[in-house]
């Protein structure tokens, strides 16, 4: 047709796309298990002063690092 543009689509995942979503993934996970790790560090006196006790640290430095409570 005259004066018709064809649409060609572009794919919904890209290699680029995909490699940057797992990238992103990866250090989300990283993320969650340092900062479980530095969590299960603190004292006694600073988890009192967070209103947090000893075994809520406990049990979210038990969590798996994949285990994104924000789901990001």
């Amino acid at each position: 047709m005259k004066g018709h543009a064809s649409v060609t689509q572009q794919p919904v995942f890209t290699l680029s796309h995909v490699f940057h979503e797992v990238a992103q993934r990866l250090a989300r996970w990283h993320q969650l298990y340092r900062q479980r790790r530095e969590l299960a560090q603190l004292s006694d006196a600073t988890l009192a002063d967070l209103g947090l006790s000893r075994a809520d640290i406990q049990q979210e430095a038990e969590r798996p690092f994949w285990d994104d409570p924000l789901r990001k």
